[in-house]
């Protein structure tokens, strides 16, 4: 069962509905945040929050909708679905108006949250690894890279074209030659001496929530750690690369362009997904 709460109203998902004049429709003018639960319970929701309040600035939006009303509107929804763990998306749009693109036209913003049953990777994608595909592109928000906005053509069409050749996934390669990010995921490099890598955010890719809590893990464990961007021909020569996101967690990657990896997944990988599992409180993949 999916449902929606738009705006404080609760209803089910195929019942709910936007004005064509919302900006969000109109010019994309909207900001979004993905999570999901364990144990029924929303993950890093205050984390999500607050990155959701970074990117409405980013959207020089004035935030009128306190981050209470978002929690109340997603607890309703939690508690309206029969099903076991959750997606939710959380969605703020600065609302309808008429077409122009003066932000000042808006009226109330609409706020949105969206509850579906979570479909996580199988066992088997956990076990083989997905195919990447570096795809070099330029997105229409790279200056705003850090903010999740609604906004995805060319993460899109990157991964049309990774689809294209096979692949399942697309990673984005900026015009310096840079891997920055998968389509909706932070990537991580184990490189030769047992270094973890991923890109910095200031380089123009989203402060990943499960990112951070991997960074973390990272360094507990004593695993060295740098934040610096690969170039495609450093993941072809990797000992291991994963991808990250708050709905899949950690999967390993077995091909980049093609070429077979030293390991997938490899003992980092497992390692660092075994401990994320553990910190959320549920069983580990049967890596072995």
């Amino acid at each position: 069962m999916r449902v929606a709460v738009i705006n404080g109203r609760c209803m089910p998902g195929d019942e709910a509905k936007l004005s064509v004049f919302d900006r969000g429709f109109l010019f994309g003018d909207s900001a979004f945040e993905t999570l999901r639960t364990y144990g029924r319970e929303p993950f890093e929701l205050a984390a999500h929050l607050e990155r959701l309040g970074r990117s409405l600035e980013a959207l020089a939006f004035p935030i009128t909708v306190p981050a209470e009303a978002l929690r109340e509107d997603l607890l309703v929804a939690l508690a309206a679905v029969d099903h076991g763990e959750s997606w939710i998306r959380l969605y703020l749009s600065r609302g309808e108006g008429p077409p122009g693109l003066d932000p000042a036209d808006a009226q109330q913003p609409s706020r949105v949250v969206l509850v579906d049953a979570l479909r996580p990777p199988s066992v088997e994608t956990y076990l083989r690894g997905v195919r990447v595909r570096c795809i070099q592109t330029v997105r229409a928000a790279d200056a705003l890279a850090s903010a999740k906005l609604t906004n995805y053509i060319a993460s899109m069409l990157a991964t049309r074209e990774a689809r294209r050749h096979g692949d399942d996934e697309a990673l984005i390669v900026n015009l310096a030659g840079q891997v920055l990010e998968g389509a909706t995921q932070n990537v991580f490099v184990v490189r030769r001496g047992k270094v973890l890598a991923t890109p910095p955010v200031d380089v123009g890719v989203l402060d990943g929530v499960t990112r951070r809590i991997v960074l973390e893990l990272a360094r507990e464990s004593g695993l060295p750690v740098v934040l610096a961007a690969p170039t495609p021909a450093e993941l072809h020569d990797a000992e291991e690369v994963f991808l990250t996101s708050s709905l899949r967690e950690v999967v390993a990657v077995s091909h980049v362009d093609g070429v077979p990896l030293r390991s997938s997944p490899g003992p980092i990988t497992r390692s660092l997904h075994d401990a994320f599992r553990r910190r959320v409180g549920i069983p580990p993949v049967p890596y072995s």
